[in-house]
This record gives structure tokens, sequence and C-alpha cells, in this order.
């Protein structure tokens, strides 16, 4: 057997190319990927070569290869040593694999799909989907109240799906793409809004009779923020899902925030526990068995949220259009043969 992964190996140049085999070590697993989702933020960030792609630490400059990809699903090839709960054909989603035909990670990455009915294509849905579950619980959404989001990529499509579970009413959309607001309202929103337009924050507000209580920030744009505290009610609490990798922006803090008493919540997935879940918190494993579990019992539909499926030979076409397509649609590499 041989193995293919698709490499970013300089600013802006996306290859497919032939790697080594993974081997287990103690712990680990091969999966075969079945399909891989491209998250298109994070990777229009990681091949355009910005030098701010973590959250923990800040590089002067950008270092090349990258390896993209976090969020596919498949079959468990092998496992090394000291693997529990997981088998040689076990189907399966995993977290912070890569857009490779074989993938290593460790067994806590690794989840099964328990029903049948959950496809490949939502599985690999699964992970980029526990980012704004995870944003919705730490904002500990209570069902009646309003919400919305602000930015409409893979993961503010996605928190519309999950907002509108989750009984947050009305739940409404912004984004300037049209074709964004229209697709929002498909997917369970109850108004979609221009954020540029003058009116905004007062048609949020009117909406939500006085401002919206939950807020999910996807763009990481400082305007964008600023126009989300414009519509918050008092007391709102705004998850700030959007990597903002540009630090310089002016917020008004003590109007927008500390008058009204927003809460300001920083939600990259990787802030939260490993190993425990508790109320609000809850760990990789558990958001993603909850996705699976939302999905198989009709509550969001992944099956139908992908717009385009490619083979990973077209990676290099795909990845030129994320560099120019600024409604980049939602994609999926389908790397079964």
């Amino acid at each position: 057997m041989n193995n293919r992964q698709i490499v970013f190996t300089a600013p802006n140049a996306a290859e497919l190319l032939e790697v080594p085999m993974p081997v287990p070590g103690e712990g680990q697993v091969v999966v075969r990927t079945a399909v891989s989702t491209v998250s298109s933020g994070t990777e229009r960030a990681n091949l355009s070569g910005d030098p701010n792609v973590s959250p923990t630490r800040i590089t002067p400059e950008a270092i090349f290869p990258r390896y993209p990809g976090y969020s596919l699903s498949g079959v468990v090839e092998s496992v090394g040593e000291r693997v529990t709960g997981l088998a040689p054909g076990d189907r399966v989603a995993v977290n912070w694999g890569k857009h490779a035909r074989f993938v290593c990670v460790d067994q806590i990455n690794v989840h099964r799909i328990e029903d049948d009915s959950v496809s490949f294509s939502a599985a690999a849905l699964a992970f980029i989907a526990s980012f704004p579950l995870a944003a919705i619980r730490k904002c500990r959404l209570e069902i009646g109240e309003s919400a919305l989001v602000m930015g409409l990529g893979v993961l503010g499509q996605l928190g519309v799906q999950l907002l509108r579970a989750a009984g947050a009413c009305p739940v409404i959309a912004a984004a300037p793409s049209p074709g964004k607001r229209e697709r929002a309202l498909t997917l369970g929103a109850d108004l979609a809004l221009d954020p540029t337009a003058e009116d905004f924050a007062a048609r949020v507000k009117e909406a939500t009779h006085g401002g919206a209580n939950v807020a999910l920030e996807v763009t990481g744009a400082g305007s964008a923020l600023n126009n989300v505290l414009d519509g918050m009610a008092k007391m709102g609490r705004v998850a700030l899902l959007g990597c903002t990798r540009d630090s310089d922006f002016t917020v008004d803090y003590y109007h927008k925030v500390h008058g009204p008493g927003i809460s300001l919540i920083g939600a990259h997935t990787k802030a939260r526990p490993v190993y425990e879940s508790s109320p609000g918190l809850w760990t990789h494993h558990d958001d993603i068995t909850a996705i699976l579990r939302l999905d198989a019992a009709g509550r969001i539909d992944l099956e139908n949220f992908v717009q385009e499926v490619h083979p990973p030979e077209d990676a290099e076409a795909v990845y030129r259009r994320l560099l120019t397509e600024r409604s980049f649609p939602v994609v999926q590499f389908d790397w079964r043969e």
C-alpha cells in the first residue's frame, strides 16, 4: 500500500505527495481515511504563509512545509499496543488528523461511529462542528434565548444549526454575502442580515426585543466584533470563536463591554478539558460523540451540509480557489479508491 498526503510546500503552494506509511506506536491508531474536510479559515491562513497560526505562541516568520487538515473520518487500519476499545475495521471520526490517505493519531483522537446511519461525510464534519458546540456551551445558552452568529463560513453555518438545535430563538445570521445569508436561512436561521448595513444593530435589537443574549463571533475581525457588541443585550455573552490573528483593532470596552456587563469568552477549541467533561466544558471526545448522535437523530443535518466533494488529486486547484474566493464553499476530499 502507498500513502499520499496534501502538503503546503511553500506559501500559496499545495501539492499531493507520496509519503511513508505510518506505523502505530504505543497508544496510537492508524486510520484509512474515507473523507477529510477543509477548514477554510485555518487552512487559508496556513497556505498564505501567515506566521500567526497558533493560539499558544507567536512566531516571527512562517515555516514550511505545513500539513493541513484536522477533521476526518475513516476505518481503523491497525492499532498499537495498549489501545483499547478500537479494532481494525471500526468506522471512526478523527480529530487532529491530516489530509492523507492513512493517518496515525493517538487513541484519544479516534471516536467510534456507533450509528450506521451516520455517513463518512457527516462524521468528517464532527470535529469541526465541535468548535461552535463548545462555544455555545461556554455561553451557557438557555432555551428561548436569542442568538446572533457573525460570519457564515463553515463554523458559522454549523453554529446556526447547533443554536437552533439548542433552543435559541430567534437565531440571527449575519454576513455581507447574500448567498451565505440565503444559505443560513435554509440551515435554520430565523433572520439573516447584512452587518455592513447602517441599521444592522437596530434590526438585531428589534428582532430580539432589546438585543441578543448570546453571540458567536466567527470572523476574527475587529469591525465585526464591534457590530456584534452594538447588537447585544445587557449581560450578554459573546464567544470569540473566530481566530483573531490581527490584534490591531479598537473596541470601546467602556461603553460596549464594561457598562452593559458583556462577557467576552475565549472559544478556541483547545481551551477545554482533555479527559473529563463538566457543565459548559466538554472534552473533544464528548462533544464529537454528541455531534454524531445529533446527526443520527436528525437534530442536525451534516450529510447535506457539504457543498463540494473532490478527489485529493484536485488539491492544487481547490486551494488556489481557497486563496481567491471570498465565499469559499464547504469542501471535502474523498480518499476512497
